[in-house]
């Protein structure tokens, strides 16, 4: 199954790495890659592999992050459940990332002066909370690309007619006046964009519907059992709150679905078992969306 993938792979992501090692070459500094994909679709696998394949064909050094890694520690989500809405207690929407961090982070990345190491966060799903300092990453410099992955990259600010519309059975009977998505929607309009205009190449995995992530999801799940010790007993769903779970995640997702294809860079169109069926390079649009 390895030998499988890693075959598909080099034919659909090598080309790839070759466009993203052009873009950096002409643009002569650190790139910022942004990857869009519904949980599951296989976002961290890609960037494992353009990171590997950037460095042994081009000769650049690569860093992935993920949009996951800036979820606001368990006890700043508590705080704004508390604060602004209970559903802020989960990780997943805007709203629930530290865009301060994020920014920070990466403005020293992107920097073409930098020289000094820079420490990157890792959360840690099983313990629903940011790893502590002492186990981030440490990145050194020089660094040529920067891939950053997550379900949401690219989504933008609802109208409010469409945000009075619940999306699923969960805005409807725990998000009644809207509060929490409204919270979300103005953090897409405002934090989201600044970093939006940070992308110099945009990259999206295009799953068949939303009806994939469950399935994607659940195997996801299944995997990270095998991770979790006896000490976290309720780090894992079952299929009821893993339904419960991918709503909070349902309309930003549909969203993307539906409006991202016609404006990333690169697309690559999945069917409902992840293989790729077709790509679509557009070089010519501009780094915005």
């Amino acid at each position: 199954m390895r030998d499988a993938y890693l075959d598909s792979a080099r034919q659909w992501f090598t080309p790839l790495a070759q466009a993203l090692a052009s873009h950096q070459n002409s643009a002569e500094r650190p790139i910022l890659v942004a990857l869009n994909g519904c949980q599951g679709s296989g976002k961290t696998t890609v960037c494992d592999f353009l990171c590997t394949a950037l460095k042994a064909e081009h000769g650049l050094n690569a860093v992935a992050l993920s949009l996951d890694d800036f979820y606001l520690t368990r006890a700043q989500r508590q705080s704004l459940a508390t604060s602004v809405h209970p559903l802020l207690a989960t990780r997943g929407v805007p709203g629930t990332h530290d865009m301060a961090l994020m920014q920070d982070i990466l403005g020293q990345l992107l920097d073409p002066q930098r020289t000094d190491a820079v420490a990157i966060p890792r959360f840690d799903k099983a313990a629903d909370d940011r790893r502590p300092q002492s186990a981030w990453d440490r990145v050194p410099a020089p660094l040529q690309i920067v891939l950053l992955e997550g379900w949401c990259l690219g989504a933008q600010p609802q109208p409010p007619e469409q945000l009075a519309q619940p999306a699923n059975a969960l805005e409807q009977a725990e998000d009644p006046g809207g509060d929490w998505r409204g919270y979300s929607n103005t953090l897409l309009g405002d934090a989201f964009q600044a970093l939006y205009r940070l992308v110099d190449q945009w990259i999206m995995l295009r799953a068949p519907s939303f009806e994939c992530v469950f399935q994607w999801r659940q195997e996801q799940e299944r995997k990270l059992a095998a991770t979790v010790d006896a000490a976290q007993p309720n780090a894992l769903m079952d299929d009821a709150a893993l339904t419960r779970f991918i709503q909070h995640y349902e309309r930003l997702t549909r969203q993307c679905l539906d409006t991202l294809p016609d404006k990333v860079h690169h697309l690559f169109t999945l069917d409902d078992r992840r293989q790729i069926t077709g790509y679509t390079h557009r070089p010519h649009r501009g780094a915005g969306l």
